[in-house]
Order: structure tokens, then sequence, then C-alpha cells
């Protein structure tokens, strides 16, 4: 990139940011370059998505409130988008980084995000949203530190690991995308990835008597996994940006899309020690492992890597209920975290969502409430600003299920700002769903097998329920949560499982503010990309 070019995208990124940011808060740039490589995940060459030549992406680092300058250039041959898991985007959906919100960005060209941490800590990630390019890599872990006046729950470990994990494929992408093109699911993933490699591909060095910190996060396409160390607990600190009670756990299953912090004592004799993830709910279990070593020893790891849970679904849906906020520690504001009492606001409706697999013209589909989402040829957020008629109709998806036959349609749900909803996700199939909302965190209530009824609120949780923005649903279960609609904008709700999300299990939540003030809602950004049949037209003066 010339000097000329680069200068003048920073001039063009500084206007931007009067509009858009909190001039009193620190800003943080980062410039990427996205392109194709070759990479080894699983022993042998795939074709990557690369950030920087580097699989896993850059790691970013931030404190509360600080603005990220993301400028990415996509030197792929294909459009390309990065969305931003369990980023809220105060009062900007702007940049939520997805084709309902966003133009992609065209091969040879760049965009710069305009991000801000508003009141976030804590263990995200993001990811390439478009396509199935998730299945190439493009993907990174987000780190956000509490601010030095802001007393954290614990005390500050000797270091700070990210382990990005999940499911892989031995497949191109494409290869995958045109799989589920042709109408039936993909197949079993051929194994798992630690932080870009297989089994024995990573070392995390640790000093005896010291405690550290693990982020871990599930950036797979299709199956939860358990993770544990061998010979160590695991003391739960935080999920998706708030601070849990601090319950021991020997392992923890993390579905798909989720992220959890654990501090791990490294109290053992000094030798090696396995750092294991495996599949959970297959009839076949894939494993890998990483290696714990103690800086003070040359002894390699004994034994077998330990066992993990397999198909028991029980044990998991009693470890998850577990998982409760702590009250007392401060969130991102001094303020503790319980002064918010979710369970006396009355919620103003019940929205219930339930997901199947329909059969569309002789394709397999993934569907909510029998809608299956097709994407428009414009992002809906444009279209709404613009008001262009004919690219999606709100109340084009049930707020309840119809049990009707499935069909396609660009699916949008209409919603009230500073609304207070509960929501219910009703699962009759046989596998785990994991569900985000973007924009969002929300309340697990409940959690529980069979059919939900006005009765099951009796059971619900409305004292101290975790707050988090990704949620698993077991098989024919439910599991409940209660949201405040604070965020103006278009935000999407989906199914985590990268295959359900691509084949329709998805839609957009409209949350709409009649005040039309930048109170509420960040103005369309200056450098906004246009597209379909919003091409053309005016964004505002830079």
């Amino acid at each position: 990139m010339t000097s000329v070019v680069y200068w003048s995208i920073l001039a063009v990124t500084v206007l931007m940011l009067v509009d858009c940011t909190n001039g009193e808060d620190p800003y943080r740039f980062f410039t990427w370059n996205v392109t194709y490589g070759d990479i080894y995940p699983l022993g042998f060459k795939q074709q990557g998505i690369l950030i920087n030549g580097q699989f896993p992406g850059p790691q970013i680092e931030s404190v509360t409130n600080e603005n990220l300058i993301i400028s990415v250039f996509n030197s792929l041959d294909e459009p390309f988008l990065i969305s931003w898991n369990g980023i809220q985007q105060r009062r900007n959906s702007w940049q939520d980084g997805v084709y309902g919100t966003n133009c992609a960005i065209p091969p040879g060209q760049n965009f710069t995000y305009i991000l801000q941490v508003k009141d976030q800590i804590g263990s995200f990630f993001y990811f390439p949203s478009l396509a199935f390019h998730k299945a190439a890599g493009g993907f990174g872990g987000i780190k956000i530190f509490s601010r030095s006046v802001i007393p954290v729950p614990f005390l500050p470990p000797a270091g700070d690991y990210t382990i990005l994990t999940g499911d892989w494929f031995r497949q191109n992408h494409t290869d995958l995308k045109a799989i589920l093109d042709s109408g039936v699911n993909l197949p079993f993933p051929d194994g798992l990835l630690i932080n870009g490699r297989g089994s024995n591909g990573n070392t995390f060095t640790v000093d005896q008597g010291k405690t550290y910190r693990f982020r871990i996060s599930n950036v797979g396409l299709t199956t939860s996994i358990n993770f544990r160390i061998q010979g160590h607990k695991m003391l739960l600190v935080e999920v998706e940006g708030t601070h849990t009670l601090q319950n021991t756990y020997e392992s923890l299953d993390i579905h798909l899309g989720q992220s959890y912090s654990v501090l791990v004592t490294c109290d053992q004799p000094a030798q090696d020690y396995f750092i294991v993830v495996s599949t959970r709910f297959t009839s076949q279990v894939l494993a890998a492992t990483s290696f714990l070593h103690y800086s003070n020893s040359a002894l390699s790891v004994s034994g077998p890597p330990p066992a993990g849970p397999t198909t028991e679904i029980d044990w998991s849906l009693n470890q998850a209920r577990s998982i409760r906020q702590n009250l007392t520690a401060s969130g991102p504001r001094p303020n503790p975290q319980g002064s918010y009492h979710y369970g006396l606001v009355n919620t103003t409706h019940t929205i219930r969502l339930a997901n199947s697999a329909p059969i569309i013209d002789g394709k397999l589909r993934y569907a909510v409430n029998s809608v299956s989402f097709i994407p428009a040829d414009t992002p809906l957020k444009l279209a709404d600003y613009y008001n262009i008629q004919g690219v999606f109709s709100l109340g084009s998806i049930p707020e309840s299920p119809t049990g009707s036959g499935g069909y396609l349609q660009t699916s949008v749900m209409a919603s009230e700002f500073r609304n207070f909803v509960e929501i219910v996700f009703e699962n009759s199939e046989d596998t785990v769903q994991s569900w985000h909302i973007d924009g969002h965190i929300f309340f697990v209530v409940g959690m529980d097998g069979g059919q939900w009824s006005p009765a099951s609120r009796s059971s619900y949780n409305l004292r101290d329920a975790i707050s988090r923005c990704s949620i698993q649903v077991y098989p024919r279960s439910w599991t409940a949560i209660y949201m405040p609609l604070d965020n103006v904008g278009m935000w999407n709700v989906r199914s985590e499982n990268w295959a359900r999300q691509y084949l329709g299990q998805q839609f957009y939540l409209r949350v709409y503010s009649p005040a039309n003030s930048w109170r509420d809602e960040y103005p369309i950004p200056k450098n906004a990309l246009l597209c379909g049949r919003a091409s053309g037209r005016k964004t505002r003066p830079l």
C-alpha cells in the first residue's frame, strides 16, 4: 500500500471518528490483509483464510470502552465480511459485519470497521460471516480487560492464554458449501483443532505454583466440545462478558459459539500434562490434545489423556444450571452485576422459537418457526434506512411455532426499543442446538427437558441467572431467556451450527425506536459500502 493511500485512509477514518465515538476513550488501530494461504491443520495441506498471514488470525486486546479501528483489506477473489461474536455494537448495528447489516467487502477493496467495546469486558472472538468462509479460518480471539479503576473478583493471573477450538473438515470451504447447496447435510467432521493445529500441536508453558487464565471459545462448525486439563481443576470466572459464581470444574462443556474463562492453578508435580478437547453428543468421539508444560520440568506427559463425558445429557444440563452470575462482582462499571434486578422486571411479551429441518423443493433446509431464511439482494439495515420497498417485510416470521411445513422467506421480526422480552427456544429434534443473538446479552432463566409451558416459569432462576449472548438447547428440551431490548438496530438471531445457519436457521430482529435520535442509534457511517438496491445512494458527506 502506498503512503498516499495509507494517509488518505487514515484521514477518512479520523473524520468518521468525530461523529461515531466518544473522543475521551482511547483508540486502537489495526490493519488486516485477508488472503488465501496454505495451512496444515490436520497434517496435510489445505487452502485456508489468513489474516496478516496468520491462522488463526491476530488477537485483539482491548480495554472497556476503547475504540477499535480495524481496516480490512480483502485480497481474496470473493466478497468477504468479518463479524464480532459477542461485541454488542451499542447503538451501532452498522458495524456488525453480517450480510443483514453490511455490504460485503468486494475483492481487492477494503472497509474500515469502527467499533467501540462500550461497557463490555470478557472473552469473545471474531469470524468470517459470509458463504462458508468460517470453515477455512479467518477467526481470532478478542480479550476485553477491565479498566484499572474497576475491581476484578480475582487476583491478576501470571499469564492469559486464548484457546480457539472446534471441529474441522478436510474438504475445502467451497466443497462444504457445495454439499449444503445440493440439499444434504455435512458429513461428520474429520478432527478437532486447538489454535489451528491438531493433536500435540501446541504447548502452553507455566510456572509451578502460579495461576493462569485460559479463555476457551468453541469456534467450530457443527459440534459441542468438552474441555479439560489432566490433573488440574478449573475455576470458572467469566462467561461471555459476565463474572460468574466461582465454581470448580474438572471439565467444561462448551457449545458452538460459546466462550468461557477459567483460572488454573499449576500446583501439581513438575511435568507435562495433557490439555484435551473432545466432541460431545456424537456417536463417534473425536479428540485433540495439547500440552501444559511446567517450566521447571523435563518430564513428558504420563498416562493416557483423561477421559471426558460423551453422550450424557443430564450431566451437561446440570453443569449448565450451575453456571450463575456473581452478584457482588463489578462488571465493566463499578456497580455490582447484581444491581440490575432482571427478575423484578415485567416482561412485555413472549417469543417462542422452534427449530426444524424441513425439506423444501426437494432439498434439506433448516428453519425457525417454519421459516427458512434466505438473504435479500440488499442488506436489511440499508433497506430499512433508505426505506427501500420489497426487500423485507416486518412480521415475516411468526413469534410462535406454527406447526406448518417449512417455507423460504427473508424473515424479519419487529420489536420495540426498551421492551423486555421472554424468549423460549424449543428444540424437538434429537441434536443439541446452540443459539446466538447479536447486539444483546440475555439472562438464562431456565432450561429443562420436554415441552415448555407457562407453568415452566415456576422453575425460573430470577435471582442470579448467568447473562451471556450464546446458549444451548438440549435435545427435545427448551431454554428460556429474559432479554432487555436496549440496543436499537437490525440484529441477527442465528444458529451457531454453521450448516444450519447457512441453510436458513436464522432471522433478523429489528429493534426500533421512533425517536430517530443519535441518543438511540448512530447514523449511517460515512464510509458505509452500498450495494444491491442501495447502490448509488448517499451516506453522509465526508
